[in-house]
């Protein structure tokens, strides 16, 4: 170890010591043997022995020419190519616990079901069942369903890779706000080049997503010139903000069912429908 640090050797051939925090900045290339059976952490490490000075660094992970290697192992791997950016530690360590799994926090189990349901939505389980055992009232959140008349979706020539347009679906499906959507769109056109119309649109579906709800709207329908808004019997919006957004309408608005208002809207172009849906879920905010 002593002559590779000092330059006296070129090669070091070591066990998977290596990982725990040698800092040697001139290591440049780690060729690491069947890398399938080692950990997603394990690699991580490895990976970073190597590029820790100025001069590009390459990682070679060796595995079975003949494909033997289980699905596990593959999605490691898989996991290991996408998280080359600086900072994926993070990253990195949710994909290892929604690949190898959690213990069950709650109970005496050693493992819980993280890998069937995946982390976000175990970490939503998780929360209620702690706040179910401190007594606490349970906080459902309303998915809002959008249907128009309009195509929102990332085109495959867009973003070629598939992992990361599931990433970045599941990011859009999380975003809680017109800041977070904003800067998602500034992402995309760094990463990818200018939003084509597809990936505006479904941009677009998401800030309605977001306001709607906010408002506990369960769905929003919105076609030639009409608009229907159907609330959870949840919504945090009064009914007295409903009746009076309906009086004030003049005719604009009116009640179709319960929990149910239809609204005469804008006709003509995307932006001119999205706006005029954006403006009518805005009349039913608190002032």
């Amino acid at each position: 170890m002593v002559k590779f640090v000092t330059g006296q050797a070129d090669v070091l051939v070591s066990t998977a010591i290596v990982e725990s925090g040698l800092d040697i900045p001139a290591s440049n290339t780690i060729v690491v043997n069947r890398a399938d059976r080692f950990g997603l952490a394990q690699l991580y490490q490895l990976r970073g022995r190597v590029g820790r000075e100025r001069q590009q660094a390459y990682a070679y992970l060796l595995v079975p020419a003949d494909g033997r290697v289980d699905e596990q192992a593959q999605r490691r791997l898989r996991v290991l190519q996408e998280l080359t950016e600086l900072g994926s530690g993070f990253k990195l360590a949710l994909r290892d616990l929604e690949i190898r799994g959690a213990g069950n926090l709650l109970g005496a189990e050693q493992h819980g079901h993280i890998a069937a349901v995946g982390y976000d939505l175990y970490s939503k389980l998780l929360a209620e069942a702690v706040r179910e055992l401190r007594g606490q009232p349970s906080t459902a959140v309303v998915d809002p369903v959008v249907s128009v008349n309009i195509e929102g979706y990332l085109p495959e020539d867009y973003v070629p890779e598939v992992n990361q347009r599931l990433a970045l679906y599941k990011r859009l499906a999380a975003a809680d706000s017109d800041t977070v959507v904003g800067d998602l769109r500034a992402e995309l056109a760094d990463r990818f080049g200018p939003l084509p119309t597809e990936a505006e649109q479904l941009l677009d579906t998401v800030r309605i997503r977001v306001a709607a709800r906010a408002l506990g709207v369960e769905k929003v329908e919105a076609g030639d010139g009409k608009a229907l808004v159907t609330f959870a019997a949840t919504t945090p919006v009064e009914p007295d903000r409903l009746v009076r957004a309906i009086q004030e309408s003049r005719g604009r608005l009116r009640m179709k069912r319960e929990f149910t208002i239809e609204a005469t809207i804008a006709r003509g172009e995307w932006p001119v429908v999205r706006d005029a849906i954006l403006g009518l879920l805005g009349t039913f905010s608190a002032r």
